[in-house]
């Protein structure tokens, strides 16, 4: 690794938006490859995160401060990335369910797979499934990713699941769901194919569905 990318690795890990953007155009004006810069500056940072995160010598604030840094540099990297035809992880479409309108959760486990390559189609809160049908049949994703904060709006993750084996896109996308009240469980029993407790897991889990 140059003495940039340590650069870049070290300031997204703490979360330095300003060394981040910077480090990302000082390692384009010299020539770095973007897939370069992305897999061992920003997705190495996220991964690392991610690492302390589960062995809590980071908490939830401390990742959204990274991930945020990690999305300003990707912002800078993304046109580079484009046509360098840098390959994405997958796609994502990311919601919290119909009449939910938590999103911290959500978009702190889209931040962390965004940071791990994969390319975020976010519908935001209070998602009906009829929504997420359609946004599956037009963006035909890797992974549909749901969340619910509160016990009363788990429900519309099996009116989710249900709605897509009605329209027949089901079997085309691997689905996984998180939020403070849910369980394996509770994932097992709608059918969807893996739960994540935190965006540290949820990363894990969504690059072993697409694998």
């Amino acid at each position: 690794m140059t003495t940039l990318l340590k650069e870049l690795f070290d300031a997204t890990v703490d979360g330095d938006r300003e060394t981040v953007l910077t480090t990302v155009a000082q390692a384009l004006e010299t020539g770095e490859e973007p897939g370069v810069i992305l897999n061992e500056g920003l997705i190495a940072a996220m991964a690392e995160v991610g690492a302390r995160f589960e062995r809590a010598e980071f908490y939830v604030p401390e990742m959204l401060i990274a991930a945020r840094a990690m999305q300003a540099g990707l912002a800078v990297l993304q046109p580079h990335l484009v046509a360098a035809k840098v390959k994405k992880v997958g796609t994502v479409i990311a919601g919290t369910v119909k009449g939910d309108l938590h999103d911290i959760g959500k978009n702190l486990v889209s931040m962390m797979l965004e940071g791990a390559g994969f390319e975020i189609i976010d519908l935001g809160t209070d998602v009906p499934p009829e929504k997420f049908v359609e946004a599956v049949r037009e963006s035909s994703p890797d992974l549909l990713a749901m969340s619910a904060l509160l016990t009363t709006t788990m429900p519309g993750m099996k009116l989710t699941v249900e709605a897509l084996r009605a329209a027949g896109v089901r079997n085309g996308v691997k689905i996984m769901v998180g939020g403070a009240p849910l369980t394996q469980r509770y994932a097992d029993e709608i059918g969807a194919d893996g739960y994540a407790a935190d965006a540290s897991k949820a990363v894990r889990l969504a690059k072993s569905l697409v694998a």
